[in-house]
């Protein structure tokens, strides 16, 4: 990998892909809409030489490509607002795609579970059977066969997968990073789906560590990839964990179907989670069997130790 650029960079994966880029000395370009969050991540990793900026518009394949210009390797960590993911995700994708095919580039693209469905094995390889039975699910199979279309004939790309995710860098978007940053803020919180039920989570330094380790393997091109967190854990852990690292006991109010149909009246977003709620009742495990078999070990961070560095950094960032 002679250069990078990372395609949403100020999200909660792209700012850990370039966080550990830079770590590495990779010449990278952190690509965004906003100046003002470009620039704060520029300054959280204490502006290195090797790190420039670019702002632009994903939709737009030009804004993409003009920034682009020089680089070999594009991740595209961009996305879209939950509730629009049916109708804006695969022209986003597109969009990249079609910079990067005018250019030549690798991509690596990051995507979640959604395509596997339901699941149909202990820990799923990436040869589980994809038959989504979800809007998203099937939204997120069809962005697959979109970045695997053979008319990006200039690409060669691959897809990360990553389970539900936590780390100084997740935000709203993610399920579990409002929950953190509420309990780091000693706020009341709201956690999405059943805290009785053990579920797998990613720290997200993690993840980047292998998703850049991936990048680098030109073997890795043309497949999917899954990114396994380190163990299964309990909404009922987690809360107990971050509210033991924050020093705080606010009440965290666990979110069902009901309850996210009436958010959902109000805030649109809450409503799209209901149909995606079966993943916190039948938790579905990424093998990470084909990773250590072609790249090596996994890198993992215990849960304990992940969820208060989280809150540590949560806290940090948010003193006055």
């Amino acid at each position: 990998m002679k250069k990078a650029i990372v395609v949403g960079a100020t999200g909660g994966t792209g700012a850990v892909v370039t966080a550990e880029l830079v770590k590495g000395g990779v010449p990278v370009i952190a690509f965004g809409r906003s100046r003002q969050k470009l620039e704060e991540l520029a300054s959280q990793l204490g502006h290195p030489a090797h790190l420039s900026l670019a702002i632009g518009d994903a939709f737009r394949p030009d804004d993409v490509a003009a920034a682009a210009k020089e680089t070999d390797v594009l991740f595209h960590c961009a996305n879209v607002p939950y509730h629009e993911m049916t109708s804006k995700l695969i022209p986003l994708g597109e969009s990249i795609m079609e910079a990067a095919n005018r250019l030549s580039l690798k991509v690596v693209a990051i995507d979640g579970i959604y395509p596997y469905g339901r699941r149909q094995m202990n820990k799923v390889t990436e040869d589980h059977p994809k038959q989504p039975h979800t809007k998203k699910g099937k939204t997120r199979l069809a962005f697959e066969q979109m970045i695997f279309s053979s008319r990006w004939n200039n690409v060669r790309a691959m897809i990360v997968r990553l389970p539900d995710y936590y780390g100084p860098t997740a935000n709203q978007a993610s399920y579990l990073g409002g929950t953190l940053e509420a309990i780091a803020a000693g706020k009341m919180a709201f956690f999405i789906g059943n805290m009785k039920v053990p579920r797998e989570y990613v720290y997200l330094p993690d993840a980047a560590i292998m998703v850049v380790e991936l990048a680098g393997h030109d073997q890795a091109y043309g497949q999917n990839w899954n990114i396994p967190g380190s163990d299964m854990i309990s909404g009922h852990e987690i809360v107990r964990v971050a509210q033991e690292a924050s020093g705080t006991k606010k009440s965290v109010i666990p979110l069902g179907r009901t309850g996210l149909s009436v958010l959902g009246l109000f805030v649109p977003v809450m409503k799209e989670i209901v149909e995606m709620l079966y993943l916190t009742e039948e938790p579905l495990r990424l093998s990470g069997e084909k990773y250590e078999r072609y790249i090596g070990k996994i890198p993992t961070t215990n849960h304990a130790d992940g969820i208060a560095a989280t809150i540590r950094a949560l806290q940090q960032k948010n003193k006055p």
